[in-house]
């Protein structure tokens, strides 16, 4: 008998009342992420418009799982209901399989309420073997720090070693940043330049807003001007850096390598354990790029 057979699951959505024992809940399960936390509710409404459905298991009263789910819907977008959309990890947060199973069902019949195409759940592990799994799109890319800095430096294959070097004789100014203008200027005309859709600047202004010392930027600059910068979240014992971009001149300078060893290295100097440089699509330049720095690739399992 299981701990849950004489109690109901009760799922409910999550509202302000109840985000303080939400997030207790995230800090305390091993299978929940950062992208769980029950902030990303407010940033995707306020900050990209879609409606979120962020739905809680309880037990006697006591979260017990959380499964965060956007309807995510427009002209450029499929109209599904996604855990979680626009970041890289989602789907049920539980230790307990009937927790789960109990998440799902609540998931599947909201799905079906709101008559979206298709539910997707964004995991780094498989979870349902009877649902359409999607391994070979994305792959996910973290390694164990060394707790010493030039351990983590000597880490790195030789050539990609050798354009960290450059960056750190190029003598520019590597800080911690709280513009989102700034950041915002390099990071749009970096997604411009390679022809990608740039997400509005008030989406990165509510994540500052609402993460607050959970993230922060870092950038790189030559004699006052930001020539690259990164959005850093900072989760446990992970350090994310995960908005990232440049201007055509950072590459001169190495600024984008220079920017990552510099999260890398403030990150083992404070404890940080885990360096999680996020997702990229299979064979892009971003996934070649993470390689380079002797990272390997994990794929990410999208499941409907």
């Amino acid at each position: 008998m299981n701990a849950f057979s004489s109690h109901p699951v009760v799922i409910r959505e999550l509202d302000d009342s109840n985000a303080p024992a939400w997030d207790a809940f995230v800090d305390a399960c091993p299978q929940a992420t950062f992208f769980h936390r029950s902030g990303w509710r407010h940033v995707l409404e306020a900050g990209l418009g879609h409606c979120c459905h962020f739905l809680m298991a309880e037990v006697r009263g006591r979260i017990q799982g959380v499964l965060p789910l956007v309807h995510v819907r427009g002209r450029l977008f499929d109209n599904a209901l996604v855990s979680t959309a626009f970041l890289v990890l989602g789907g049920p947060a539980a230790s307990e399989t009937p927790i789960i199973d109990a998440l799902d069902r609540a998931a599947i019949k909201l799905a079906e309420d709101l008559g979206v195409a298709h539910l997707e759940y964004r995991l780094d592990a498989p979870m349902h073997a009877d649902w359409h799994c999607n391994a070979a799109l994305y792959a996910y890319f973290r390694k164990t720090l060394s707790p010493d800095v030039d351990s983590n430096l000597k880490a790195v294959p030789r050539k990609q070693r050798a354009v960290i070097r450059k960056g750190l004789a190029a003598g520019l100014d590597t800080r911690i940043d709280t513009d989102v203008d700034a950041f915002y200027r390099v990071f749009s005309e970096s997604y411009r330049d390679l022809g990608t859709p740039v997400l509005p600047k008030r989406y990165f202004a509510k994540i500052l807003s609402v993460f607050g010392p959970r993230v922060e930027i870092v950038s790189v600059a030559q004699q006052g001007r930001v020539l690259s910068a990164v959005m850093v979240f900072l989760h446990r014992d992970q350090v994310m850096p995960y908005f990232g971009g440049g201007t055509r001149a950072a590459r001169q300078y190495a600024a984008h390598d220079l920017m990552y060893w510099e999260t890398m290295k403030r990150a083992c100097e404070r404890g940080f354990r885990v360096f999680d440089f996020g997702r990229s699509k299979f064979g892009a330049g971003s996934y070649e790029y993470k390689r380079h720095w002797g990272f390997e690739p994990q794929p990410l399992y999208y499941e409907y």
